[in-house]
């Protein structure tokens, strides 16, 4: 019943301010009309080295996106569909080094040549509030799909969205199954349901709130909140910072609790992270301090999406382990600024300490991280988008096995219709 009334009142919040701006409804022209087909290919070469050269994983494939959004009908209400085709094609792995994130394993180890999924959802739109049922996207700070490796990972349940009023987006929904990165299967880890609360507001264009709750059934439930702020300091000089908090109740029993050095009997959990980066023409300066404390560390990807965790210090790691406590100092360089636009560089070094192992010594984790991007500004290969990141990873003993990690992405979107 609980369920019912939050999902009621974000409905009615939303419909009771829908004279704050034009109705995109009213603006609508048609299923065909206003539709969209795209197609993203991605090539994408993943490989972690463990340093104990013991299961080191290696994989190369072939990505095949294709989106398609049609428009809404015409009228007070709008029906319109939404659907995707995936398909990931093998270039090289072999059992024994295969990612399971890339491609799913037959029955004896090895790794599949290739992997296909079609999903599609059904959509309404009254006024600036749009209900979706069926496979989807959802990208919110307590349930966002991962779209980090070869295919996306995708969720099938219903979401309403609404911005009825101006600055202010609403967002509730309940969703049933998970299909994760490199598995074909629509529920392979039977999630029973998530529902999801909350919204974000931009107060003005320098600051932005938003607040969130998920309830993970026979996980946990957990509230998220975060504060964005810009400070302009010259014409080319600017602060920001990005404040982020999760606090998490678990359920007695959850898996996830466990996993993180919780005993399964309710445990708690809170994370915070508070990032301040300074911006002087093509350069930019960070540093974030990120902080763990509870019965058990921060637990994401049981059904609540791998990306479920916007945070300051998460690369690799996630500096989420219990009772951790990290530091990011980071640079970016933009370099159109000298005269090469598209081409972005960043680095950053975290440090964890303070980490509950269960023993009488504390654990201690670092990584260094190297992002190089560039998208092609012109010419018959507009668009195309090269990335290439790499993770140096080290940490005690008794936190986990050190590793150096190559991503290698290349992509080219299509705009079909």
């Amino acid at each position: 019943m609980h369920k019912k009334h939050c999902l009621a009142l974000a409905c009615s919040l939303a419909l009771g301010g829908q004279l704050a701006h034009a109705s995109s409804q009213s603006e609508a022209k048609g299923f065909i009309e206003d539709a969209n087909l795209d197609l993203l290919l991605r090539n994408a070469y993943f490989n972690r080295d463990y340093k104990d050269n013991t299961n080191d994983a290696k994989s190369w494939g072939q990505g095949f996106i294709a989106t398609f959004e049609s428009g809404f009908t015409q009228g007070t209400v709008g029906f319109g569909v939404d659907a995707f085709g995936l398909l990931g094609i093998k270039l090289d792995s072999g059992r024994g080094r295969n990612y399971r994130a890339f491609f799913d394993t037959d029955s004896e180890g090895r790794p599949v040549d290739d992997l296909s999924q079609a999903g599609g959802a059904v959509k309404l739109r009254v006024s600036n509030t749009v209900i979706k049922y069926g496979n989807q996207f959802p990208s919110l700070p307590v349930l966002a799909h991962d779209d980090s490796r070869l295919l996306p990972q995708s969720f099938t349940g219903t979401l309403v969205t609404s911005n009825e009023i101006e600055g202010l987006e609403l967002n509730a929904g309940r969703f049933t199954a998970d299909s994760p990165m490199g598995d074909s299967a629509r529920d392979p880890n039977r999630l029973k349901s998530i529902d999801v609360l909350g919204g974000s507001y931009a107060v003005s264009d320098d600051l932005s709130l938003a607040v969130y709750h998920a309830d993970l059934e026979d996980m946990y439930k957990r509230y998220y909140a975060n504060a964005n702020y810009n400070l302009a300091l010259a014409a080319d000089q600017a602060l920001n910072f990005d404040f982020n908090i999760y606090r998490t109740k678990y359920d007695t029993g959850s898996v996830a609790a466990i996993d993180l050095g919780g005993d399964g009997q309710g445990d708690r959990n809170t994370i915070w992270s508070l990032a301040a980066k300074y911006s002087i023409g093509a350069h930019a300066f960070i540093v974030a301090h990120q902080r763990n404390s509870g019965d058990a560390g921060f637990a994401y990807d049981y059904g609540d999406g791998g990306a479920s965790i916007y945070l300051a210090n998460s690369y690799y790691s996630d500096f989420n382990l219990k009772d951790e406590r990290s530091w990011q100092a980071s640079y970016e360089l933009d370099f159109a600024e000298y005269g090469v636009p598209g081409l972005r560089y960043k680095f950053a070094y975290v440090r964890g300490d303070n980490i509950d192992t269960g023993t009488d010594n504390n654990g201690t984790e670092r990584e260094i991280f190297n992002q190089i991007g560039y998208t092609i500004q012109s010419g018959a290969a507009k668009d195309l988008h090269l990335r290439l990141r790499n993770s140096i990873y080290r940490s005690s003993t008794d936190v986990g096995p050190d590793l150096n990690e190559i991503r290698a992405f290349v992509e080219y979107p299509l705009s079909i219709l």
